[in-house]
């Protein structure tokens, strides 16, 4: 369940002029003026985005790996010893392999944001008394919002008016099948999401039917969004960070017990204190595996290019190596990892033989229904069965996860009458 705050817990209990004096509507159903009004109260219907930082601090971050500090070290100890071309090499490495890690990333991360930017999922609103199509980011409290099978619920409300609808809620509850909501309000005790029989709540999706939805909460003020303001830290540090920066623990350990070691081996066989000490520094720079942050990053940029050539933008350049890591991957998105097409080969009657009959019934039903179109629709619509304008539809009955099917009642359409 999710974790929602407790005087939102139960909202949908109250009468609905309560929840309209709340969002400060007079009527379900807005103007345009109205709207934009709300829309300066309540701001946009969207998430609110984790605080980036500046391009200097995301770079500057970009030193705290364990290999990255101890070359600096390296090299500002080489600088100090008149050591000018260690320290001019090993400065110029550290920059290229940090520059390049952060300029891969950040170029991916403006892509990201551009592409998300660029889909705009819509919602039909009634604005002005007149049903219309607007971005979700634009639905305010206080809207009246149509539904159909298909679609995303812009927003948490009360269902004013419901037919045969059953809603995919697994993102908050995490049930596995479709429920049905109702207009109706549901017993005192049902304090809880998956109890709310008369309320929608944003992100869900509309398996079947219809309804009409009046919007009380958007933005950061829905159950999903209080939800996503806990979610707004910083990402934990992947396998291959993990790994890196124990190398990098590892060699910083092992080069101090060396230079500690040469310096007192040195100390106890008299010899000079200054010369010891330069010869642990150098030690400590040789030791030092200076190309190995260049190569890393430039491996991974390279997987990078590899991965954008396949239409794939890659945002955290470790995430190269977790995905090359994979033994296993398991998916359920088939219509993304396939052509998401069927192809209707044969149509047979109850006795396994062929039947004109029964592609005609399947096109009528599939021609009728008003729900979703399925890919098995345009599978049976794709083939000619005749002509289908002759019938007219008198009733439907919507699918839904009891009886798992949908019903058309037709009948031949009544020719035209003579005019005298």
């Amino acid at each position: 369940m999710p974790q929602i705050s407790p005087d939102a817990s139960a909202w949908w209990l109250r009468p609905p002029a309560e929840l309209l004096r709340d969002v400060g509507a007079n009527a379900p159903g807005l103007s345009t003026a109205e709207a934009r009004g709300q829309r300066k109260r309540y701001g946009p219907n969207q998430f609110r985005d984790r605080a980036e930082r500046p391009v200097l601090i995301q770079f500057l971050r970009r030193f705290r790996n364990p290999l990255v500090l101890i070359l600096i070290a390296a090299s500002i100890v080489a600088a100090l010893t008149g050591e000018g071309t260690s320290f001019v090499i090993i400065a110029v490495i550290v920059i290229l392999s940090v520059t390049l890690d952060f300029a891969q990333e950040y170029r991916a991360g403006k892509a990201a944001q551009k592409l998300r930017g660029s889909v705009q999922v819509r919602a039909t609103v009634v604005r002005d008394g007149v049903p219309k199509s607007v971005p979700v980011m634009q639905v305010v409290p206080g809207d009246i919002v149509l539904l159909q099978a298909g679609n995303l619920v812009p927003g948490d409300g009360i269902v004013l008016e419901a037919r045969d609808l059953h809603v995919d809620q697994a993102l908050l509850t995490g049930e596995a099948f479709p429920v049905e909501r109702r207009a109706q309000a549901p017993a005192a005790g049902g304090t809880d999401v998956a109890d709310a029989s008369n309320a929608l709540f944003m992100g869900t999706s509309v398996v079947s039917g219809t309804a009409r939805l009046f919007v009380y909460r958007t933005g950061n003020r829905t159950a999903i969004g209080q939800i996503a303001a806990t979610l707004n830290r910083e990402p934990p540090p992947t396998a291959f960070d993990v790994g890196t920066r124990r190398f990098g623990m590892l060699i910083m350990r092992m080069t101090v017990l060396l230079v500690l070691f040469v310096l007192m081996t040195n100390t106890l066989t008299h010899k000079p204190w200054l010369d010891s000490f330069l010869f642990a520094i150098a030690l400590a720079v040789g030791l030092t595996p200076e190309l190995l942050p260049m190569i890393v990053s430039v491996t991974l940029a390279r997987g990078a290019i590899r991965m954008a050539a396949k239409h794939v933008i890659v945002k955290r350049l470790a995430a190269i190596e977790d995905l090359g890591s994979m033994d296993v991957l398991c998916t359920d998105k088939t219509g993304t990892l396939t052509e998401a097409n069927i192809t209707l080969e044969s149509h047979v009657d109850i006795d396994g033989r062929p039947s004109t009959r029964v592609l005609t019934l399947a096109q009528v039903n599939s021609r009728f229904e008003t729900g979703l179109k399925s890919p098995l629709d345009a599978a049976i619509l794709a083939h000619n069965a005749g002509d289908q304008s002759r019938w007219t539809k008198v009733d439907e009955a919507p699918f839904d996860f009891e009886r798992r099917r949908v019903s058309v009642l037709r009948m031949p359409a009544m020719p035209a009458m003579p005019v005298c």
